[in-house]
Protein backbone atom coordinates (compact mmCIF):
# COMPACT_ATOMS: atom_id res chain seq x y z
CA UNK A 1 0.00 0.00 0.00
CA UNK A 2 1.31 3.47 -1.05
CA UNK A 3 1.55 6.31 1.30
CA UNK A 4 -1.27 8.27 0.11
CA UNK A 5 -3.60 4.81 -0.07
CA UNK A 6 -2.68 4.36 3.74
CA UNK A 7 -3.83 7.88 4.77
CA UNK A 8 -7.23 7.02 3.29
CA UNK A 9 -7.12 3.18 5.18
CA UNK A 10 -10.44 2.79 7.08
CA UNK A 11 -10.24 6.63 8.35
CA UNK A 12 -11.73 10.11 7.05
CA UNK A 13 -8.51 11.84 6.25
CA UNK A 14 -7.62 15.76 7.33
CA UNK A 15 -5.42 17.39 4.81
CA UNK A 16 -3.63 20.62 6.11
CA UNK A 17 -2.79 23.28 3.40
CA UNK A 18 0.21 25.30 3.63
CA UNK A 19 2.41 27.57 1.89
CA UNK A 20 6.09 26.63 1.20
CA UNK A 21 8.44 29.38 3.04
CA UNK A 22 5.36 30.90 4.46
CA UNK A 23 6.94 32.77 7.00
CA UNK A 24 10.56 31.06 6.49
CA UNK A 25 11.67 27.47 4.93
CA UNK A 26 12.65 26.71 8.74
CA UNK A 27 9.11 26.94 9.60
CA UNK A 28 7.03 25.19 6.98
CA UNK A 29 9.47 22.44 8.13
CA UNK A 30 8.52 22.52 11.52
CA UNK A 31 5.25 23.03 10.74
CA UNK A 32 5.59 19.31 8.67
CA UNK A 33 5.95 17.87 11.62
CA UNK A 34 3.58 19.17 14.05
CA UNK A 35 0.83 18.79 11.79
CA UNK A 36 1.52 15.38 11.01
CA UNK A 37 1.84 14.78 15.14
CA UNK A 38 -1.90 16.72 15.59
CA UNK A 39 -2.99 14.32 13.06
CA UNK A 40 -2.90 15.45 9.72
CA UNK A 41 -3.39 12.20 7.15
CA UNK A 42 -1.42 14.04 4.26
CA UNK A 43 0.24 17.12 3.76
CA UNK A 44 -0.73 19.77 0.50
CA UNK A 45 2.79 22.06 0.30
CA UNK A 46 1.52 24.94 -2.29
CA UNK A 47 4.93 26.53 -4.46
CA UNK A 48 4.90 29.63 -4.23
CA UNK A 49 4.31 31.70 -7.95
CA UNK A 50 3.57 35.16 -8.77
CA UNK A 51 0.07 34.52 -10.56
CA UNK A 52 -1.64 31.89 -8.62
CA UNK A 53 -4.67 32.07 -10.10
CA UNK A 54 -6.74 29.70 -8.17
CA UNK A 55 -5.73 31.28 -5.17
CA UNK A 56 -7.69 33.98 -3.00
CA UNK A 57 -6.39 36.71 -1.40
CA UNK A 58 -4.84 34.93 2.28
CA UNK A 59 -2.66 32.59 -0.06
CA UNK A 60 -1.95 35.05 -2.74
CA UNK A 61 -0.03 37.26 0.11
CA UNK A 62 1.33 34.11 1.48
CA UNK A 63 2.73 33.24 -1.97
CA UNK A 64 4.04 36.97 -1.70
CA UNK A 65 5.49 36.87 1.35
CA UNK A 66 7.62 33.68 0.61
CA UNK A 67 8.66 34.81 -2.13
CA UNK A 68 10.02 38.08 -0.63
CA UNK A 69 11.62 35.91 2.15
CA UNK A 70 14.38 34.55 -0.59
CA UNK A 71 12.03 31.42 -1.67
CA UNK A 72 13.78 29.17 -4.46
CA UNK A 73 12.45 26.06 -6.09
CA UNK A 74 15.56 24.36 -4.69
CA UNK A 75 15.56 25.09 -1.57
CA UNK A 76 11.98 23.90 -1.28
CA UNK A 77 12.90 20.68 -2.39
CA UNK A 78 16.14 20.39 -0.86
CA UNK A 79 13.89 20.98 2.78
CA UNK A 80 10.99 18.64 1.50
CA UNK A 81 14.10 16.00 1.31
CA UNK A 82 15.17 16.47 4.55
CA UNK A 83 11.98 16.82 6.24
CA UNK A 84 10.91 13.18 4.57
CA UNK A 85 13.37 11.58 6.70
CA UNK A 86 10.79 12.19 9.40
CA UNK A 87 7.44 12.60 8.12
CA UNK A 88 5.79 9.62 7.47
CA UNK A 89 2.50 10.95 5.71
CA UNK A 90 2.23 11.97 1.75
CA UNK A 91 2.98 14.83 0.60
CA UNK A 92 1.46 16.71 -2.33
CA UNK A 93 2.99 19.91 -3.90
CA UNK A 94 0.21 22.38 -5.35
CA UNK A 95 1.54 24.11 -8.15
CA UNK A 96 0.98 25.84 -11.38
CA UNK A 97 2.58 24.93 -14.75
CA UNK A 98 4.74 28.09 -15.39
CA UNK A 99 7.15 26.82 -12.20
CA UNK A 100 6.90 23.25 -13.53
CA UNK A 101 8.36 24.54 -17.12
CA UNK A 102 10.09 27.12 -15.98
CA UNK A 103 12.03 24.29 -13.78
CA UNK A 104 11.86 22.29 -16.75
CA UNK A 105 9.49 19.37 -15.96
CA UNK A 106 11.37 16.28 -16.45
CA UNK A 107 14.11 17.67 -13.28
CA UNK A 108 10.83 18.93 -11.60
CA UNK A 109 9.29 15.88 -11.57
CA UNK A 110 13.02 13.58 -10.53
CA UNK A 111 13.32 16.08 -7.70
CA UNK A 112 9.82 15.15 -6.40
CA UNK A 113 10.97 11.23 -6.40
CA UNK A 114 14.09 12.11 -4.77
CA UNK A 115 12.52 14.25 -1.90
CA UNK A 116 9.52 11.87 -1.26
CA UNK A 117 7.11 14.01 -2.71
CA UNK A 118 3.90 11.70 -3.25
CA UNK A 119 2.00 14.02 -5.93
CA UNK A 120 0.86 17.28 -7.82
CA UNK A 121 -1.92 19.06 -7.76
CA UNK A 122 -2.17 21.52 -10.69
CA UNK A 123 -4.92 23.61 -10.54
CA UNK A 124 -4.30 25.57 -14.21
CA UNK A 125 -3.91 22.02 -16.21
CA UNK A 126 -7.00 21.44 -18.11
CA UNK A 127 -8.01 17.31 -18.09
CA UNK A 128 -7.61 17.56 -21.65
CA UNK A 129 -3.96 18.74 -21.43
CA UNK A 130 -3.06 16.34 -18.81
CA UNK A 131 -0.74 14.41 -20.62
CA UNK A 132 1.50 17.13 -20.77
CA UNK A 133 2.90 15.91 -17.40
CA UNK A 134 1.24 12.43 -17.27
CA UNK A 135 4.18 10.66 -18.66
CA UNK A 136 6.63 12.20 -16.82
CA UNK A 137 4.89 11.71 -13.65
CA UNK A 138 4.33 8.52 -14.15
CA UNK A 139 8.10 7.79 -15.06
CA UNK A 140 9.06 9.19 -11.59
CA UNK A 141 6.14 8.29 -9.84
CA UNK A 142 4.51 11.07 -8.59
CA UNK A 143 0.47 11.06 -9.10
CA UNK A 144 -1.44 13.49 -10.43
CA UNK A 145 -3.98 14.59 -8.31
CA UNK A 146 -7.35 15.59 -10.35
CA UNK A 147 -9.62 18.00 -9.59
CA UNK A 148 -13.34 17.71 -10.15
CA UNK A 149 -15.29 21.39 -9.79
CA UNK A 150 -19.49 21.95 -9.52
CA UNK A 151 -18.96 22.92 -12.89
CA UNK A 152 -17.49 19.59 -13.89
CA UNK A 153 -20.91 17.89 -14.84
CA UNK A 154 -20.63 15.23 -17.07
CA UNK A 155 -16.69 15.21 -17.05
CA UNK A 156 -16.88 13.86 -13.20
CA UNK A 157 -16.76 10.37 -14.77
CA UNK A 158 -14.22 11.01 -17.30
CA UNK A 159 -11.84 12.82 -14.97
CA UNK A 160 -12.71 10.32 -12.41
CA UNK A 161 -12.11 7.50 -14.31
CA UNK A 162 -7.96 8.68 -14.91
CA UNK A 163 -7.78 9.54 -11.28
CA UNK A 164 -4.94 8.70 -9.65
CA UNK A 165 -3.98 9.01 -5.94
CA UNK A 166 -6.97 11.00 -4.69
CA UNK A 167 -9.78 13.25 -6.18
CA UNK A 168 -9.88 17.07 -4.97
CA UNK A 169 -13.61 17.94 -4.82
CA UNK A 170 -13.62 21.32 -5.30
CA UNK A 171 -16.32 22.40 -3.22
CA UNK A 172 -17.48 25.77 -4.28
CA UNK A 173 -17.05 28.03 -7.75
CA UNK A 174 -14.24 31.26 -7.31
CA UNK A 175 -11.05 31.42 -5.79
CA UNK A 176 -9.54 29.81 -2.47
CA UNK A 177 -10.40 30.99 1.11
CA UNK A 178 -12.74 30.61 3.87
CA UNK A 179 -16.59 30.64 3.42
CA UNK A 180 -19.17 30.82 5.82
CA UNK A 181 -21.68 28.41 4.07
CA UNK A 182 -21.14 25.60 1.40
CA UNK A 183 -24.20 24.67 -0.74
CA UNK A 184 -22.68 22.73 -3.41
CA UNK A 185 -24.15 19.32 -3.94
CA UNK A 186 -20.91 17.50 -2.65
CA UNK A 187 -23.03 14.17 -2.22
CA UNK A 188 -24.32 14.63 -5.96
CA UNK A 189 -20.56 15.15 -7.02
CA UNK A 190 -19.18 12.39 -4.77
CA UNK A 191 -21.58 9.65 -5.82
CA UNK A 192 -20.66 9.90 -9.58
CA UNK A 193 -17.37 9.56 -8.39
CA UNK A 194 -17.91 6.29 -6.77
CA UNK A 195 -20.06 5.00 -9.31
CA UNK A 196 -16.37 5.64 -11.49
CA UNK A 197 -13.77 4.93 -9.10
CA UNK A 198 -12.37 3.37 -5.84
CA UNK A 199 -9.69 6.42 -5.65
CA UNK A 200 -10.78 8.35 -2.30
CA UNK A 201 -12.38 12.07 -2.65
CA UNK A 202 -11.53 14.68 -0.42
CA UNK A 203 -13.19 17.86 0.05
CA UNK A 204 -11.66 21.31 0.11
CA UNK A 205 -12.31 25.33 -1.21
CA UNK A 206 -13.89 26.84 1.60
CA UNK A 207 -13.61 24.75 4.97
CA UNK A 208 -12.69 26.45 7.97
CA UNK A 209 -14.66 25.16 11.74
CA UNK A 210 -15.04 21.76 12.65
CA UNK A 211 -18.56 21.42 11.73
CA UNK A 212 -17.49 21.86 8.15
CA UNK A 213 -14.78 19.87 7.95
CA UNK A 214 -17.02 16.86 9.59
CA UNK A 215 -19.86 17.22 7.17
CA UNK A 216 -17.63 17.19 4.52
CA UNK A 217 -16.02 14.50 5.35
CA UNK A 218 -19.18 12.46 6.13
CA UNK A 219 -20.32 13.38 2.19
CA UNK A 220 -16.54 12.21 1.10
CA UNK A 221 -13.37 10.82 2.06
CA UNK A 222 -11.79 13.16 3.92
CA UNK A 223 -11.46 17.38 4.47
CA UNK A 224 -8.70 19.72 2.86
CA UNK A 225 -8.15 23.06 4.72
CA UNK A 226 -5.79 25.77 3.17
CA UNK A 227 -6.56 29.09 3.91
CA UNK A 228 -8.22 29.02 7.39
CA UNK A 229 -4.77 27.34 8.28
CA UNK A 230 -2.34 30.10 5.98
CA UNK A 231 -4.53 33.13 8.23
CA UNK A 232 -2.71 31.33 11.13
CA UNK A 233 0.46 31.65 10.21
CA UNK A 234 -0.10 35.00 8.93
CA UNK A 235 -1.36 36.34 12.34
CA UNK A 236 1.37 35.09 14.04
CA UNK A 237 4.09 34.78 11.32
CA UNK A 238 7.32 32.89 12.86
CA UNK A 239 5.19 32.34 16.18
CA UNK A 240 2.80 30.21 14.90
CA UNK A 241 3.50 26.92 14.81
CA UNK A 242 1.72 25.79 18.30
CA UNK A 243 -1.44 27.57 17.15
CA UNK A 244 -1.61 25.57 13.87
CA UNK A 245 -0.90 22.70 15.47
CA UNK A 246 -3.90 23.03 17.98
CA UNK A 247 -6.09 24.00 15.04
CA UNK A 248 -4.89 20.75 12.94
CA UNK A 249 -5.63 18.63 16.22
CA UNK A 250 -9.20 20.42 16.39
CA UNK A 251 -9.90 19.52 13.06
CA UNK A 252 -8.64 16.10 12.87
CA UNK A 253 -10.45 15.25 15.93
CA UNK A 254 -13.88 16.46 14.33
CA UNK A 255 -13.86 14.08 11.68
CA UNK A 256 -16.35 11.14 11.48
Amino acid sequence: MNRIKEAFHNKKAFIPFVTGGDPTLDITEQLLYAMEEAGADLIEIGIPFSDPIAEGVVIQEANERALKAGFTADKLFDMIRRARQRVTVPMVFLTYLNPIYTYGKEKFMKRCEECGIDGIIVPDMPFEEKRELSDVCEKYGVDIISLIAPTSNERIRMIAGEAKGYIYCVSSLGVTGVRNEIKTDIAGMVKLVRETTEVPCAVGFGISTPEQARKMAELSDGAIVGSAIVKIIAEHGEDCVPHVTEYVRTMKGALP
